[in-house]
């Protein structure tokens, strides 16, 4: 296992040289072959899926998880479109960033370059593997895919189709790189490899992507997890607030962007909390809350300390009663993962002062957290969104798949 890894690393190096230099327009063409590939072999996609799917439930494996993990038509067709997407996005590399001219004479030009070779680890998302493959490859760096058991199949299937389609296009045959083993041993093997990997993607849980961070000897692109926050001002519009709680936590709570925490000002919690901790539970969320919520609430269960900064992706809230938006702030900071917060009010310098004051990838007045995404952010499909500070932060797309380098013209010039 160590020497193939191995050599997938050193062709993936040497493809994404010649990666670099292939025109926009053939990586776009590949790209479209990639898009009608997928569609053409879908049923062979869901069939490989459905074995994964069986495998999950077997083991027991949590409701959000298997929704994740499951692949129909509507979810081969977003992978579809998601690619197709990505074919239609400005082409970053060869962009001139800044230039300048020396008093002496030379030109000098900052140009995006791509990163080089990519190694994307991840759980139980087969779409990754569409979306990783074409962002890597129109941002002109190879990649390297390491998806989990729990999606063996699917990945497997995805991969050939991508490869077959691949063939007979400008696109070098090392740029896409699949690793088929389930054993976390060739995880770690991967992460040895400095010399021919320059940038590593985990997605997945908190477990995984420490794990990564901790055994890694190449750069590491963070998302431990989505502890995301709103805080429901006494100056907010509550049935506005109601809707974006609502939505927020409930229209797909098994993804990092879900609502895991909503603040309240004490001021309006008699009012708000009530209506909205029923329409919560009507749709099957569990309550738990500080004891300020719970006098108001008085069968939501207790909060203890681990709950502040759980990530749940599943139908749990924790509710906390606060003096206002300075305690909000220093919460959101203390307990939160820099991923996603938001702000329901109307007063602009209180909204100045959440956007200010919380230390987070994304934060939002007024609106649901739930946009914290690539496709949604205008980015198309991402790779990743990012809870670290370097080089990339918040959803990461083509941009954020690259580097850049300097140029210097000259005439002749030497250095006295």
């Amino acid at each position: 296992m160590e020497q193939a890894i191995l050599r997938q690393a050193k062709e993936a190096k040497a493809a994404a040289l010649q990666l670099a230099l292939v025109a926009t327009a053939r990586k776009d063409k590949a790209l479209k072959a990639m898009a009608g590939a997928l569609w053409a072999r879908r049923s062979f996609i869901i069939r490989e899926n459905a074995k994964d799917v069986a495998a999950a439930a077997k083991a027991g494996l949590p409701g959000a998880m298997i929704d994740r993990l499951t692949l129909d038509e509507q979810r081969v067709r977003s992978m579809v479109d998601g690619i197709l997407g990505v074919a239609k996005l400005k082409d970053p590399v060869g962009e001139i960033l800044q230039t300048s001219r020396r008093p002496n004479g030379l030109r000098i030009e900052k140009i995006r370059v791509p990163m080089g070779v990519v190694a994307v680890i991840y759980e139980a998302r087969p779409n990754v593997t569409a979306d990783c493959a074409a962002l890597c490859l129109k941002s002109g760096n190879a990649a390297i895919l390491k998806g989990g058991k729990e999606a063996i199949h699917s990945n497997t299937a995805i991969y050939k189709v991508l490869k077959g389609a691949l063939a007979g296009t400008k696109v070098p045959a090392g740029a896409l790189q699949f690793i088929a083993s389930t054993d976390r041993a060739a995880v770690t093997e991967l992460l040895k490899l400095d010399p021919y990997v320059d940038l590593v993607i985990p997605r997945g849980g908190e477990g995984l992507i420490r794990f990564v961070a901790e055994h890694s000897r190449i750069p590491v692109v963070k998302h431990y997890k989505g502890v995301c926050h709103i805080y429901v001002s006494d100056k907010a519009d509550l049935k506005m607030a109601s809707d974006i709680c609502f939505n927020a936590k409930v229209q797909r709570p098994g993804v990092c962007n879900a609502m895991e925490k909503m603040l309240v000002h004490a001021k309006v919690a008699t009012k708000f909390l009530p209506s909205m901790v029923g329409r919560l539970r009507a749709a099957g969320v569990e309550i738990r809350g500080d004891e300020a919520t719970r006098r108001v609430i008085t069968d939501a269960k207790r909060a203890t300390a681990q709950d502040w900064s759980e990530e749940y992706l599943g139908l749990v809230l924790t509710v906390k009663v606060v003096a206002g938006v300075r305690a909000a702030i220093d919460h959101v900071n203390t307990y939160g993962s820099r991923h996603s917060d938001a702000i329901v009010t109307r007063d602009t310098k209180e909204a100045d002062a959440f956007l200010k004051g919380v230390d987070s990838a994304c934060v939002y007045v007024n609106a649901s957290t739930r946009f914290t995404d690539g496709g949604e952010f205008g980015l198309g499909a991402e790779i990743g969104i990012s809870t670290d500070k370097l080089h990339v932060r918040g959803p990461m797309g083509l941009e954020g798949l690259t580097s850049y380098k300097y140029q210097i013209y000259g005439s002749g010039q030497v250095r006295p």
